[in-house]
């Protein structure tokens, strides 16, 4: 079991119809993708080019920015408000998007730049497939 699980599994009232294994898989995919993201963009300003990596270094920020607040509002469940989880979901899952397009054109001179777009492409997908299943 994982924490994020756990935390799900001890909520003292109903989830209603949100998928359990989707919900927590996109939760974890968004705090594993935002340590990435910024991990990559740290791993950036290392590189002798880091003139060459300013939008990468932005786009990695950004990702990370956004796959935190993603992972926080979908760990809360009081006064649940299905529009706003769609709406950040959309949001993480376009913002993981760019970050993947941007990291991966430095992926063959930067392994930093290939693991992150690796979990943006993850992270991507869990959000995507959590937004289906919410119909």
């Amino acid at each position: 079991m994982t924490t994020v699980k756990d935390m799900l599994d001890t909520y003292p009232a109903d989830l209603g119809d949100v998928d359990r294994d989707k919900l927590t898989t996109c939760i974890e995919e968004c705090i594993t993708c935002a340590q990435a993201c910024t991990a990559c963009a740290d791993a950036c300003l290392s590189e002798g080019m880091v003139g060459e990596l300013t939008k990468c270094i932005r786009t990695d920020m950004d990702c990370a920015d956004i796959c935190n607040t993603t992972a926080s509002v979908l760990s809360r469940h009081t006064g649940y408000d299905v529009n706003v989880t769609r709406a950040i979901l959309k949001a993480c899952a376009t913002a993981c998007s760019a970050c993947r397009g941007e990291c991966s054109a430095h992926a063959e001179t930067h392994e930093h730049c290939r693991v992150c777009a690796e979990a943006c492409r993850r992270c991507e997908q869990a959000c995507n497939d959590l937004i289906q299943a919410l119909g």
